[in-house]
């Protein structure tokens, strides 16, 4: 699993992820798994897409080399977003090549981050 986000009031959002892709019947099996938390949300579960989300280091090590967006909690190094190249990922921070410069991130103050395409 990736990712689970409140979409609307009784809705959430679970995006799951498997190294050799996610298919319909992946989806089917884990919603039938969600048996009580179905009963009070309205639940949808997909893959994650060509903008899948980056929550833990190894997504990030995964993708080395390609563009992201990290959106931090707080302003860090003067900003709250920062996009560019994945250049490292070490249990601690990620760090990428942004318009600003080189920066390296400390997990703790990521608020959400992402691949981009291209």
């Amino acid at each position: 699993m990736l990712l689970v986000e409140p979409i609307a009031a009784e809705r959430l959002r679970l995006v799951i992820d498997h190294p050799h892709g996610v298919s319909l019947d992946m989806c089917e099996r884990v919603t039938k798994q969600l048996g009580d938390l179905l009963e009070h949300y309205g639940m949808e579960v997909s893959s994650p897409g060509p903008e899948r989300p980056l929550v833990e280091p190894d997504h990030f090590r995964r993708f080395l080399g390609r563009k992201a967006r990290v959106r931090t909690r707080e302003p860090y190094a003067g900003h709250k977003s920062f996009t560019g190249e994945l250049l490292d990922a070490s249990d601690e921070a990620v760090t990428l090549a942004a318009e600003t410069g080189v920066v390296s991130i400390p997990y703790a103050e990521i608020n959400r981050s992402n691949l981009l395409e291209g």
